[in-house]
């Protein structure tokens, strides 16, 4: 795992200033080389070289020795700011200069003495320092500069505070502009420019943002830390828009697919300029890479090719998490509740904690008292006053690596040396016993660097009430070492237990339960505050009110924006399966070397013949038709195709002698879909004329007509002895089959099981491998998952706008795909009737047919199609049939494929690999 931002900020900052040294909310303006003047005395003074820095609410000064601390003097503390020796002042200066500044005043502070980060020492009581600037000629611009922040220090209102210093720093980015002379070839070309702040955490940092052909460059006011940071956009792989401050201002930029930290995060001042970049962005990488959605990544989780640790940091980015913001840093959940053992058991499913239930909800008795102080509570009302995650409970775990946050966060201090991060299992104790202790974890849990856990600073974080000092975290006894200690949590994360409720959580941290009555139901109400659209900012007049209020926000924590409005998809796991699959980690579907046989084998060539789908080619075409072809059936032993068509026939053709061998008529109406039954001897159509009709192959001549609808059958599916028919008479309709003795003079009887009643015309059907449930599309683009074993809708997902075209589940039965007439190619999993995937085509796509992960469409425009689901993306156009290509069909190894089209033809496609 990458180095975490706040790490990478600490160590960047571990000599000397950083932007970690301002208040919450302040910015630094510039600097200016110069000489602390300490009297000693009447006849000597001392002068201390270092850099003056001019900040919104207070003066730095960084000397150059290491061993002398920083000294911090807020604005708001300063009693009288002047040019040295002006009005009588610094008479305790024996030799008084023309390029000093004199501060007179109430307040300072003396930080990293030494160079040792540790609490602020404060000392107060009347004191007047002198600065002298390298540059005389700059003291009047600069005390003019101190005396105006110092008056927006010294305002009564918070708010007023603020309105003036954001005037001055707007000024200030006004009168600037980003250098080109930064660019890093002379050919770019520019195209556009804004102002902007960079962000990290507990800092924003102004400055100018410039976006070439090439690069996308922020330049700081300050010229800190560096005087230009540029990332190229052939780099770039995922961007985001952020919330910061719940307005909609924020990007963050990765130049890495799968790391915790971001290259860049800004923050904007107009939302355009934020919507103008991103696009900009997102355009140029249009063709190197896919849309992230939450419904992408699920997909790509429940199959396996996923972690739970990848999926959970991809959701995070997906609801406004970042690094960057401490208000909104990952959240990542306990799962272990056995921190006193000496062995961790993860075969017990005591050991884990109940995802199912936020963290204040684990503790029965302390619910119980939540509870009813929530039936007594006025609304609007919370069963929790503090949240999940929070910049405090964020620093509570990362103090030992990230000090000078804390110390940021907490005006100079730790914490209470009993309330720190002092033991896992006295934590984890905390969060189910405590009265407002209900947080989650952070991503670093379940990472690779240790160091949050280790006191390698050799910080004094002060001792506690028992005499012993805060050090290291105290570990479980089931771990040997913090490496060990991680390890065993990463396990415990991708174990089958996890696996198998992760989805719980999901749901409450990012999905349905985290609102609403479901939320209340599950006992997972938090502040008002803390949700996305809790409160509106923008309607907020006063300003000193608004300031409070997003103040009271940022330190309070935030809910994720929610992702899933439905149950989330359990992930796909070997207890789950179906269908004998191969698990991701284990090629064998069979411990038992006796077991694995043909099917075994079946598998392995249907697995390669999926991964070489794309090197299709066509091996021969008939045109056997007057009209389009509309369903293909081929004989177990391949020598026999029948075709149906909207020209009204049946048509049977010999793939040994190429040649057309019958052509049955049956009605005046098109064919809409044909099958073989068992047995290869009788081949049923179904037609626009409402019936179903059976012809023997044997003896050449019609079997039996069902006269089973009001309007047209479209779609016909067989399983044992039962015959599926679905009709735009709005109905599908079961029949179980009375099978007839092959005399030719008895006929096929039907009795019906079961009416499916839809509220338009049925335009297609497919069943599940073992005939339990069946899916129907609508003209109208509904989607719908049925019970076969009681006749009950499971799902009803309207996903396409116009008709659905082709439906099909995949061979595991979890998903189920579909295409319409809106060019889009969705998949719904069958468990929660989630829409999990949707990507859209040039085109329509008419018919497919796959495998779970990869897709072979017809497309309405001739060409067969090669769909990379997980990847989310079209991976390769084949040439086919003039014309939309109608059905197709494939046989069970996976290597031959047969099309129908619109251009009256068959298409034959062996696969070459």
């Amino acid at each position: 795992m990458p180095v975490n931002a706040l790490t990478h900020v600490q160590r960047n900052s571990s000599n000397g200033f950083s932007l970690l040294l301002l208040n919450l909310e302040e910015y630094y303006f510039e600097q200016h080389t110069a000489h602390h003047i300490q009297p000693k005395g009447t006849h000597k003074e001392r002068r201390v070289r270092g850099s003056l820095k001019i900040c919104s609410k207070s003066v730095i000064f960084e000397p150059d020795e290491n061993s002398q601390p920083i000294i911090k003097i807020p604005l708001r503390d300063c009693l009288k700011i002047g040019k040295h020796g002006e009005n009588g002042a610094s008479r305790h200066f024996a030799k008084a200069k023309s390029g000093g500044i004199s501060l007179l005043f109430s307040q300072v502070f003396f930080i990293k003495e030494h160079n040792i980060v540790a609490p602020y020492k404060i000392e107060r009581g009347r004191m007047e320092y002198v600065f002298e600037l390298d540059v005389p000629g700059k003291v009047e611009d600069v005390v003019e500069t101190l005396l105006q922040l110092h008056r927006a220090s010294c305002l009564d209102k918070l708010g007023d505070q603020t309105a003036m210093i954001t005037a001055i720093l707007q000024s200030r980015l006004a009168r600037t502009s980003f250098d080109k002379n930064r660019f890093q070839n002379v050919s770019e070309k520019l195209h556009m420019e804004c102002k902007a702040e960079m962000v990290t955490p507990l800092v924003t940092n102004p400055g100018h943002v410039c976006i070439t052909d090439t690069t996308l460059y922020f330049q700081p006011l300050n010229g800190y830390p560096k005087p230009v940071v540029q990332i190229t956009l052939q780099d770039i792989c995922r961007i985001y828009k952020r919330r910061h401050g719940l307005m909609p201002l924020g990007l963050e930029v990765f130049c890495t697919e799968n790391d915790l930290c971001s290259d860049i995060y800004l923050k904007f001042y107009d939302p355009q300029d934020r919507d103008e970049l991103y696009f900009y962005i997102a355009t140029y990488l249009e063709h190197h890479v896919a849309e992230r959605t939450a419904e992408r990544y699920t997909l790509q989780w429940q199959r396996g090719h996923l972690s739970n640790y990848q999926y959970l940091l991809h959701l995070n980015n997906l609801a406004d998490r970042s690094c960057n913001d401490l208000s909104q840093y990952p959240v990542f959940p306990w799962v272990i509740s056995d921190y006193c053992s000496s062995e961790l058991d993860l075969s017990n499913p005591g050991t884990f904690r109940d995802l199912g239930k936020p963290v204040g909800a684990l503790n029965k008795e302390r619910l119980e008292r939540l509870l009813a102080r929530y039936q007594e509570m006025p609304e609007p009302k919370f069963m929790y006053g503090s949240h999940y995650s929070s910049p405090g409970y964020v620093l509570f775990y990362l103090v030992r690596i990230a000090p000078e946050h804390m110390l940021c966060l907490q005006n100079g201090r730790f914490d209470n040396a009993d309330r720190m991060f002092n033991s896992i299992a006295e934590t984890w104790k905390n969060c189910l016993d405590g009265a407002t202790d209900f947080k989650e974890l952070i991503p670093e849990f379940y990472g690779d660097d240790v160091s949050f856990l280790v006191n390698s600073l050799k910080l004094d974080l002060g001792k506690r009430q028992g005499g012993q000092m805060v050090d290291d975290v105290e570990l479980p006894p089931w771990a040997r070492s913090p490496e060990d200690f991680l390890q065993k949590s990463k396990e415990a994360l991708e174990s089958n237990y996890v696996s198998e409720h992760l989805h719980e959580w999901i749901d409450l941290v990012f999905g349905y339960k985290q609102k609403g009555s479901e939320a209340v139901g599950a006992h997972n109400v938090f502040h008002p505050l803390t949700y996305e659209g809790g409160v509106d900012l923008n309607r907020i007049e006063d300003p000193d009110e608004k300031v409070a209020m997003l103040t009271q926000i940022l330190e309070f924590g935030q809910t994720p924006k929610q992702l899933f409005v439905t149950p989330h998809p359990q992930r796909i796991t070997e207890k789950f399966k179906s269908l004998p699959q191969t698990s991701c980690d284990n090629v064998s579907i069979s411990d038992s070397p006796g077991e694995e046989s043909f099917e075994d084998l079946t598998e392995e060539s249907k697995k390669l013949a999926w991964n070489n789908i794309a090197k299709l080619q066509l091996h021969e075409q008939h045109k056997l038709h007057k009209k389009a072809v509309t369903g293909i059936a081929v004989s177990c032993n391949g020598s026999s195709v029948f075709t149906t068509s909207q020209d009204y026939t049946l048509k049977m053709f010999s793939t040994e002698s190429k040649m057309l061998q019958r052509s049955i008529s049956f009605s005046d109406l098109a064919l809409s879909s044909c099958l073989l039954l068992p047995g290869d001897a009788t081949v049923i159509s179904s037609s626009w004329d409402n019936n179903v009709y059976f012809y023997s192959i044997a003896f050449g001549r019609s079997q039996g007509t069902l006269m089973g609808h009001q309007d047209a059958v479209s779609k016909i599916c067989w399983h044992d002895n039962r015959l599926y028919s679905a009709s735009w008479d709005s109905t599908v309709k079961v029949w179980s089959s009375v099978p007839a003795e092959m005399t030719g003079t008895k006929r096929h009887q039907f009795d019906l099981l079961a009416e499916l009643e839809h509220d338009v015309s049925v335009d297609t059907i497919s069943l599940n491998a073992a005939s339990t449930l069946l899916v129907s599309g609508t003209k109208e683009g509904t989607v719908t998952i049925w019970d076969l074993t009681t006749a009950t809708i499971l799902h009803q997902i309207p996903c396409h706008s116009g008709t659905v075209y082709d439906t099909a589940f995949s061979p595991d039965s979890r998903h189920v795909l579909s295409t319409g007439e809106d060019s889009c190619v969705n998949v719904i999993d069958v468990q929660t009737g989630m829409l999990i995937s949707s990507m859209t085509s040039d085109k329509p796509q008419r018919c497919f047919i796959w495998d779970g992960n990869t897709v072979l469409s017809g497309s309405q425009s001739g060409e067969l199609l090669v769909w990379d689901l997980l990847g989310g993306k079209l991976c390769e156009r084949i040439q086919g049939h003039k014309g939309a290509v109608t059905c197709i069909w494939m046989n069970e190894q996976c290597s031959s494929i047969i099309t129908g089209g619109e251009d009256r033809k068959i298409m034959f496609w062996k696969l070459q690999y």
